[in-house]
């Protein structure tokens, strides 16, 4: 019911996670991040556990390939669940059980990962992957976005549309964006019109706010309107 990529932009070191699905609130169930060492997405049947024990494994220090078997051995429902890790060097594990519904599956590229299931088929991922990789030139985030919208134009999930979200983390224990749309009738549309808006006030001012370099931020009001002030649409 759900297809979902993480990556990571070597640029910047962001981690990112885009998610769609015909399913209500995705963003609260699917999306796991540690910040500046990877991500977990849980999906299917989804076992919500597999998001936090796994973030608490890479953490640790455990693997992907060592994150998935670790989650799945116990877990007697593994058959319906689906689920895919990457760390920030770009290691990717997934799991895909048998009693996934068709079309259902994962592939792997440089530094992104795809699963989904309940699919119109393959080339959802297929064309997700393709447009992740051809648009190197956007921003992170963006990227995320226009390669969900090529899922979706391949048929996406084979219900119809929900929801759908974005979470980025860079090095901070607080995420750069996290914009979730839980319930709309063009969810990737409208994901796309609050990652516009986000640029008018919230993404300016996280250049201001209080980080592990700068614990007090800016807390000058000139400093912080001529951030705001750089403020440009983007393409």
């Amino acid at each position: 019911m759900t297809w979902s990529i993480i990556a990571r932009d070597p640029l910047t070191g962001q981690i990112g996670i885009a998610v769609a699905t015909r399913f209500f609130a995705v963003g609260a169930r699917v999306p796991h991040i540690a910040p500046g060492i990877g991500g977990i997405a849980t999906q299917a049947l989804v076992n919500p556990y597999y998001g936090i024990d796994g973030v608490k494994l890479l953490r640790e220090g455990s693997s992907p390939r060592e994150v998935v078997d670790t989650l799945i051995a116990t877990d007697s429902g593994r058959e319906a669940r689906q689920l895919h890790v990457m760390d920030i060097k770009g290691r990717i594990a997934a799991h895909t059980g048998a009693e996934c519904v068709d079309w259902c599956g994962h592939l792997q590229g440089d530094n992104f990962s795809l699963a989904g299931n309940m699919l119109a088929g393959a080339a959802v991922l297929d064309d997700t992957a393709k447009a992740y990789a051809a648009n190197i030139s956007l921003p992170f985030a963006q990227r995320l976005i226009v390669a969900m919208k090529a899922g979706e134009a391949a048929g996406g999930d084979k219900r119809g549309k929900q929801s759908t979200a974005l979470l980025v983390y860079s090095t901070e224990q607080y995420p750069d964006l996290d914009l979730r749309v839980d319930d709309h009738p063009a969810p990737l549309a409208e994901l796309r019109r609050l990652y516009e808006k986000a640029h008018e006030r919230f993404i300016p001012y996280l250049r201001c706010a209080p980080s592990k370099a700068r614990p007090w931020g800016v807390t000058d009001r000139e400093a912080i309107e001529a951030e705001i002030a750089r403020y440009k649409k983007p393409a």
